[in-house]
């Protein structure tokens, strides 16, 4: 018996040993924990590439982990699902401002959640870095706190509409929108460049997101014959306009833009998909070794191949952590504000993620922000690329 409370004590013992080990923070406990959140919707209409843009942050957290550990943090992810709703982007941005251990956020898809959530991120001094949003007004606004890897409307537009014409012989064209300040905006740049280079705008008409039927539209492009028809939308829509454009005999080029650069258009659209132009703020990952690697790894940790955006999630949640990293030694290893990471993400340079360098500007625009165009020559995702527009 006295063997058995001895070999106890001993164990005891061992155990208190183990646990004072990780005061040199290599034991869990020991650790500060950091959160870095993602919003995107996750359900709805746009969670194809909502659940992306989260894959893509995460898979850059997991690999970061060792790294922060070592400087005695460690990092969580706390994902929320906006639903493409602006009301509970903002709900869930409140959520994210009161909880002083969310330093920083990878989001969001639409711009008209990211809009009116910015605004809650600016007066908690929480870091946003947007993996897809382009309505110029996201940075327009001068927010501290609010940046963005990818290309402007005012540049994705313009794209669009001189391909349609300078390529595609475009002389008329239709435009159909969304009415979302992500639809309105990118409508609104692609015609002012259309007239602008000399083309026709022969209808200008608004759709509701959650529409099935678009005969009544469609009916207006089929009267007016115009030589392309423009959609700017996302994948859902885009996808039953193209196919019941198509079904109407609607025989044209159709463009779009980057909110229809996902596997699910062609899911949704089939066969009809073909002679499709899009223009995108994504490029494609594998046109890099470090994309296809990142591809790669993604494929095997989600057992999915990558969406358009997988890559900028990946990127957006890599200029975080620089950032915090170099906050973090900046104010002697301790966890700083959140003004200073704030200050830290804005104030990157030359960042070479695994498909994007971002050097951000004073107003948190990316200055090396690029617009990609492809053409769907089959049914068949991604598409190939035909064209590449700098800022």
């Amino acid at each position: 018996m006295k063997k058995f409370y001895l070999l106890v004590a001993v164990v005891a013992l061992l155990g208190s040993l183990l646990t004072g080990c990780g005061s040199n923070g290599s034991g869990e406990s020991d650790l500060k924990e950091i959160k870095i959140a993602t919003q995107s919707p996750l359900s709805g209409g746009s969670a194809t590439l909502g659940e992306a843009i989260k894959l893509g942050a995460e898979l850059n957290l997991d690999e970061h982990q060792a790294e922060f550990k070592k400087l005695g943090f460690k990092l969580t992810l706390a994902s929320y699902d906006d639903q493409g709703d602006p009301k509970k982007g903002v709900s869930n941005a409140q959520t994210l401002g009161a909880d002083k251990s969310v330093v920083a956020l990878v989001g969001h898809l639409n711009s008209g959640v990211a809009i009116p959530s910015s605004r809650v991120y600016e007066q908690y001094g929480l870091a946003m870095v947007s993996p897809a949003n382009t309505a110029v007004e996201v940075t327009e606004r001068g927010l501290k706190t609010v940046n963005r890897i990818v290309a402007r409307d005012d540049l994705q537009g313009p794209a669009g509409a001189k391909y349609a014409i300078n390529e595609l012989s475009a002389k008329k064209i239709f435009i159909i929108q969304d009415k979302t300040a992500y639809g309105s905006g990118l409508a609104d740049a692609f015609k002012g460049a259309a007239e602008k280079a000399g083309a026709q705008v022969v209808g200008f008409e608004g759709i509701t997101v959650g529409e099935k039927d678009f005969n009544g539209v469609l009916n207006l492009v089929a009267n007016e014959k115009p030589d392309a028809l423009f959609f700017a939308g996302l994948y859902s829509e885009g996808g039953l306009i193209i196919k019941q454009a198509r079904e109407k005999g609607i025989d044209i080029p159709i463009l779009g833009a980057d909110g229809m650069d996902s596997s699910t258009l062609v899911e949704i659209a089939g066969d009809a998909v073909k002679n499709t132009y899009i223009t995108s703020v994504a490029g494609d990952a594998s046109a890099s070794k470090k994309g296809t690697a990142f591809a790669e790894n993604y494929k095997k940790k989600f057992g999915k191949d990558v969406e358009s955006f997988s890559v900028y999630g990946y990127d957006s949640m890599g200029v975080i952590l620089d950032g915090l990293k170099k906050a973090i030694k900046a104010n002697d290893g301790k966890l700083p504000t959140r003004d200073k990471i704030a200050a830290a993400i804005r104030a990157t340079k030359d960042y070479e993620g695994a498909l994007t360098q971002v050097s951000f500007d004073s107003k948190g625009d990316n200055e090396n922000a690029k617009v990609f165009i492809y053409k769907f020559s089959e049914a068949e995702y991604p598409a190939d690329l035909v064209s590449e527009v700098k800022k």
